[in-house]
């Protein structure tokens, strides 16, 4: 998908300076430098953008023509309306008129052909890993299960060594038994790398000698926590122990990741103040007019390392939602819900007072939910390295909320907690970026509204 973002960029711009040659009309030597110099780049950069928002570098377009379609379609729509009130505002540095129909054409065109292509290219072997599993059991039939969900993209399943397993949870065909020699196996189907899916390896229950061999010759060795996470962006929880988080790489802080995080936290929380702020002026309005209460919600929440703090939200909800006074998980379409309530959660607009918590440091723009202290003592009994969350601070979007539905029940949270594990493991900046872009996909897109 990186290269994918890389060539699209590229030939994003190249479009954007044929056209401007083709339609340019401009005399001023000033005009032309201006034009040159930046209209290639703030095109491509809007339509990669945009891009990323309508979700063309995840997967969810592969799963056919409609979905590329519709996609591709709402993108340069967007992308062209943007860009023409960009043009009328700021004529010298954005395409307009001829220049920017044809550009925006000619780069629809190429996104879909490249596109196709690529569908093309990731159906052929040639260009995949070829992967080898060992084991048979429930751990290996969960990446069974996972090549048949269409998850398991650049890679390619070569089969399932029994190692002397009596249970198989897998496909028979799918299983070898001609050998059990990994190293001919190796040789024989020109294996690339090995899953490690066996649940006891002591006992001689894994091959260390061989393994060994196959690390030497350049095989990768992987075991299935490492898998799940490279390949589905969690870390599965009965895979992994507290041995494996120790020792696996990642999990860490460190001063400069904590300074450039508070920096940006606290320029784009200004920043976000100032431009919402009209809009959270209305939306106060809308809320007193609607019912009685308080504009603000304002709720106790854990923080990170367990430290409580008040988190700030628009009230969505009649005053009297929780009468007894015992937290509820929320419902779809909650009936404790306001109308303007449901209009503010389902554009998000609910969460813009926690961009406060963020200002004051308490909370991160990207992060793991910030759950009640209720609800963290009830998970925490109910699910191993729930606390693990807490290591970073809590944010307003996070790599769970683009990638999961709304939680509300013990399940949802056990499986979002992998989501949230998988973000403290390998947060960056980078991921907080890309984040930050499948938030805005969200929104618009109302996923996971309640």
């Amino acid at each position: 998908m990186l290269l994918l973002m890389v060539v699209e960029f590229l030939v994003f711009y190249f479009t954007s300076n044929i056209s401007a040659e083709r339609h340019s009309t401009s005399s001023s030597p000033v005009s032309q430098v201006l034009a040159s110099a930046y209209k290639p780049w703030l095109f491509a950069a809007t339509l990669a953008v945009l891009s990323a928002v309508f979700d063309l570098y995840g997967w969810a377009w592969t799963t056919g023509l409609r979905s590329l379609f519709l996609r591709v379609a709402g993108c340069f729509a967007v992308s062209g309306l943007l860009l023409y009130l960009a043009s009328l505002a700021l004529p010298n540095l954005f395409a307009s008129g001829g220049e920017l129909a044809s550009a925006i054409a000619i780069s629809g065109l190429s996104i879909i052909l490249i596109r196709l292509l690529f569908i093309e290219w990731d159906k052929v072997d040639l260009f995949k890993k070829r992967v080898l599993v060992l084991g048979t059991g429930s751990r290996a039939a969960k990446i069974e299960e996972l090549v048949s969900q269409g998850e398991a993209q650049g890679i390619n399943i070569i089969g399932y060594l029994p190692m002397g397993s009596i249970h198989s949870y897998v496909p028979r065909e799918r299983v070898l038994t001609d050998t059990d020699n990994i190293r001919d196996l190796v040789e024989q189907f020109g294996v690339n790398e090995i899953v490690v899916a066996i649940r006891e390896r002591r006992g001689g229950g894994l091959p260390i000698a061989e393994l060994l061999k196959c690390k030497l010759r350049g095989v990768s060795i992987l075991d299935l926590p490492t898998f799940f996470e490279r390949q589905t962006g969690i870390l599965p929880l009965e895979a992994i122990n507290a041995s494996w988080m120790i020792f696996s790489d990642g999990f860490s802080q460190g001063i400069t990741r904590d300074l450039v995080k508070r920096l940006f936290d606290i320029l784009v929380s200004s920043a976000f103040l100032l431009i919402t702020l009209p809009l959270m002026v209305l939306t106060g309005l809308l809320i007193r007019l609607e019912s009685r209460g308080p504009i603000f919600y304002t709720q106790e929440r854990v923080g990170q390392y367990g430290t409580p703090f008040t988190i700030y939200k628009f009230r969505s909800m009649y005053t009297d939602a929780e009468k007894d006074g015992r937290p509820v998980w929320a419902a779809h379409n909650d009936d404790r819900t306001t109308r303007v309530g449901r209009l503010i959660r389902r554009l998000r607009i609910d969460e813009l007072p926690q961009t406060i918590n963020v200002f004051l440091g308490q909370m991160s723009f990207v992060g793991p939910r910030p759950e009640r202290p209720y609800f963290v003592n009830e998970l925490a009994a109910q699910i191993p390295y729930f606390h693990a969350r807490h290591s970073v601070k809590p944010g307003i979007t996070g790599w769970a909320q683009v990638r999961f539905s709304y939680g509300a029940s013990v399940e949802d949270a056990m499986s979002k907690l992998q989501y949230d594990l998988y973000y403290v493991k390998n947060h960056s900046l980078f991921l907080d970026l890309m984040i930050l872009l499948q938030t805005v996909q969200v929104v618009v897109t109302g996923k996971g509204v309640r």
